[in-house]
């Protein structure tokens, strides 16, 4: 299966990744990406983003050397704010895309199926939210598949099958099961779905063989993701609400020579 977007990347403003808005776009255009998602962890992570850091990514180019951008986060749940998600909603109808998803210490650490449920259901009714992150984290994260499933369908909110779930290294690598029950049955519900790759070094953007070797077993084909191209995820988006800042980065490329290679010294 050939993804052409990804949805779920992260620089070094996570605090715990280690790659820039530029270096993950020289990773999506060596391997064909035409687009992807830039969703840096919101502040209620430890080390993520201050939220000045979001209302500023209009100066970050809209198109990068042919690559589309999508200057987004990944928030978070949260119990203490107005909207229950640790960004305000004024901005984050700003951002191109807006993802959300449980971590640790950002306060569900106790393992509460139906408290992470409640905030979850929250999230996703509301308007400003795009996509749920890994959401099968059965070990850390329990929800209640029916009604989160039900909840993505009657908003449209993405679900995504996360490729690092299925990574032996990864935390969450124990609940994978679960996410497989996740795509499992958003398919059958009619969700939206998108495999991301959870990128937090560039190499990594675009790896997708994973949770796509999930996917083709269970039935999803490429025509029911996302992200199986840069137009597929655009115009979903834009179907759902204005995007104000979709293209007030402008377009940016480095020049080259006849054969397509960056002069001598150039990143």
């Amino acid at each position: 299966m050939r993804l052409l977007a990804d949805l779920h990347t992260h620089t070094i403003a996570s605090g715990h990744a280690y790659s820039t808005y530029t270096e993950l776009a020289q990773a999506a255009r060596a391997k064909g990406l035409q687009l992807i998602a830039v969703t840096d962890h919101g502040p209620s992570v430890p080390q993520g983003a201050h939220p000045w850091y979001f209302w500023n990514a209009k100066a970050v180019p809209s198109v990068l050397d042919g690559v589309r951008i999508l200057k987004g986060c990944e928030a978070n749940p949260a119990l203490d704010t107005e909207n229950g998600i640790d960004l305000p909603d004024e901005l984050l109808r700003l951002l191109d895309i807006v993802a959300v998803g449980f971590h640790p210490l950002t306060g569900f650490d106790d393992r509460d199926r139906a408290k992470n449920t409640e905030a979850l259901l929250r999230v996703i009714a509301n308007p400003y939210v795009d996509m749920i992150t890994h959401p099968g984290n059965e070990h850390e994260f329990p929800l209640d598949l029916e009604a989160v499933v039900d909840a993505a369908a009657t908003h449209n909110v993405i679900l995504e099958l996360n490729d690092h779930s299925f990574a032996p290294t990864s935390a969450r690598s124990g609940s994978c099961a679960r996410e497989r029950e996740f795509a499992e049955a958003s398919l059958a519900a009619g969700v939206p779905l998108a495999v991301g790759s959870d990128a937090h070094y560039a190499l990594a953007v675009g790896r997708f063989d994973a949770a796509c070797a999930v996917a083709e077993e269970i039935g999803i084909g490429p025509e029911r993701l996302v992200n199986r191209d840069a137009r597929t995820v655009l115009d979903h988006l834009q179907s759902k609400r204005e995007r104000p800042r979709l293209d007030v980065g402008g377009e940016w490329s480095w020049p080259r020579d006849d054969a397509g290679r960056l002069p001598e010294g150039e990143v």
